[in-house]
């Protein structure tokens, strides 16, 4: 995500909902987000294998290049996803020691990472930042150490490194706005309620994913935007409770967008829990196989997105440039509508 960050919205709607805790609607629901969150905890169970295998001394000695890593956290699904893929391409290079960090949902847990990472000499840095503002001081730190810096998915505020890694999230913002006018009537007819349920409003995939969604649907009179700028964090809880208030504020709603599938799953969870699920459409982003694209499967999301994980990319990216071959100054990953027409075959693909 090419990115610099944007101007800072409004705080989180939050709402309290009292439950029955031994219902059975309610049970099943704490089961499907316990199965959401497994792929966070393989991913969790890899980053401890990684930091187990390179603190050896002879393992790292049989090293021919040290890259370290700085993830922002292991526990979004997403998030999970990516460290999985970059471990993954990391076993096919023998050749090199991979240092991964995790800065815990933090920017100042993840500015000391990378610190960490510039004092151990690393031959190159991936860094995949919390927040683009946040960042972009250490990240320049690690430029002037001469080394190289391939930024995954969020930007920064400087043009010093090496190369960006990432998807064009105004494209995949314009491909779910594209699809909301088709659900909400067609072009020049489109009309309806649409709540949007930002990501980090510190982050400039949330403003490229919202500008671009708002590139198309505000060319529509007839659409109707219900909340302000309304921040999720990425999390599908903090997404339920923001739907949960704008349920009770508003009798109709026709469409929901949230910035992930996780948001996107919670606003359908807080619908489902008030009856209302069935006349509103959640579009999503991100389009995991275990996630996203099972959502859309099972008819829970209308549609997803893909955004692609950088990571194995981008660390193929920084052994070729150790290699002495040239880099482009920026990769954009493509990214792929899931409707209920292809999410059964790509399901199939991925042996789901």
């Amino acid at each position: 995500m090419g990115r610099a960050d944007g101007a800072q919205g409004n705080g989180r709607g939050k709402a309290t909902v009292k439950r029955d805790p031994v219902s059975k609607s309610w049970r099943k629901q704490e089961m499907k987000r316990r199965d959401m969150l497994k792929l966070a905890a393989i991913g969790a169970a890899l980053l401890t294998t990684t930091a187990l295998l390179t603190s050896g001394n002879a393992y790292a000695q049989d090293k021919k290049w040290k890259i370290g890593f700085s993830q922002v956290t292991t526990i979004e699904p997403w998030r999970a996803q990516f460290n999985k893929d970059i471990l993954a391409e990391a076993a096919k290079h023998p050749d090199i020691e991979l240092i991964v960090t995790d800065g815990e949902d933090k920017t100042e847990k993840q500015v000391a990472d990378v610190e960490n990472l510039i004092r151990q000499e690393v031959d190159a840095l991936l860094v995949s930042p919390k927040e683009s503002a946040g960042l972009s001081g250490v990240v320049q730190q690690a430029v002037d150490a001469k080394i190289p810096v391939f930024v995954l998915d969020r930007n920064v505020e400087t043009q010093d490194y090496t190369q960006f890694v990432g998807g064009d999230n105004k494209l995949i913002g314009r491909a779910a706005g594209e699809y909301a006018v088709e659900l909400l009537g067609g072009k020049g007819k489109a009309a309806g309620n649409v709540v949007e349920i930002w990501g980090g409003m510190g982050t400039q995939p949330a403003h490229d994913r919202s500008n671009g969604f708002h590139e198309v649907t505000d060319k529509e009179p007839g659409i109707k935007y219900l909340l302000d700028k309304q921040s999720g964090d990425w999390k599908q809880d903090q997404a339920y409770n923001i739907m949960a208030t704008a349920l009770r504020n508003n009798e109709k709603i026709d469409l929901v967008y949230g910035h992930n599938d996780p948001m996107a799953y919670g606003a359908y969870l807080a619908a489902k829990d008030v009856g209302r699920e069935k006349e509103i459409k959640f579009i999503g982003i991100d389009g995991l196989p275990n996630e996203g694209v099972t959502l859309v499967n099972n008819g829970e999301l209308t549609a997803t997105f893909t955004y692609v994980t950088p990571g194995a990319e981008g660390l193929r990216q920084a052994i070729k440039f150790l290699n002495g071959e040239k880099v482009e100054k920026t990769i954009t990953l493509p990214t792929q509508k899931i409707t209920k027409e292809n999410s059964a075959q790509i399901l199939k693909d991925n042996g789901l």
